[in-house]
């Protein structure tokens, strides 16, 4: 992933809050860094495919502001781009499921979520916007949102729990399984 300009575990950028935009002033500045992401959410699937969905925030291309994109795993699904997004509210109802990261791409690790977030976001021209995700969309944008924080995944795993290398990971290309 390094290779593809994905920043790895151990760079500052990634242990540091994300810097929010002041849109609509900065909005020139967040179409260009959003720009980015696209574009290198592209490089990355021509290699590697994501059955679960893909996510890819920020300060993960080495910039230090609070924006990510998500791209849904349903076909055809538009991708969803998160300007200063900040999670207003959660279910009680979690579940735990595995996560990898672009970041350190070698590892699975299994993560406590909840099943639904409600997430404020900016849109370019300086509006509010509240939006609610559930369950696999829930956890892609929750992963994503913690990475503008400054945290990665495994600052979510149980105690006790550790990741494990992506050899051992018996799910890999699978859906994650919600209950119905």
């Amino acid at each position: 992933m390094r290779d593809l300009g994905v920043v790895q575990e151990g760079d500052p950028v990634l242990a540091e809050p994300a810097r929010p935009f002041d849109l609509p002033a900065e909005r020139q500045a967040a179409e260009q860094v959003i720009e980015r992401l696209f574009a290198a959410m592209e490089r990355i699937s021509q290699v590697h495919p994501f059955a679960k969905g893909m996510g890819i925030a920020a300060p993960q291309i080495g910039i230090g502001r609070t924006v990510a994109v998500v791209q849904p795993a349903e076909p055809g699904a538009p991708a969803i781009v998160l300007l200063n997004p900040t999670i207003i509210d959660r279910s009680n109802e979690t579940d735990d499921q595995y996560e990898g990261c672009l970041s350190f791409f070698d590892v699975r690790g299994v993560v406590p979520r909840p099943l639904r977030i409600t997430v404020e976001t900016t849109t370019l021209d300086g509006r509010l916007a509240a939006t609610t995700y559930e369950r696999g969309l829930a956890r892609l944008i929750h992963h994503e949102i913690d990475h503008l924080d400054g945290l990665l995944y495994t600052a979510r795993m149980r105690n006790g729990v550790a990741p494990i290398p992506v050899e051992q990971y018996r799910q890999s290309g699978h859906a994650w399984a919600y209950e119905q």
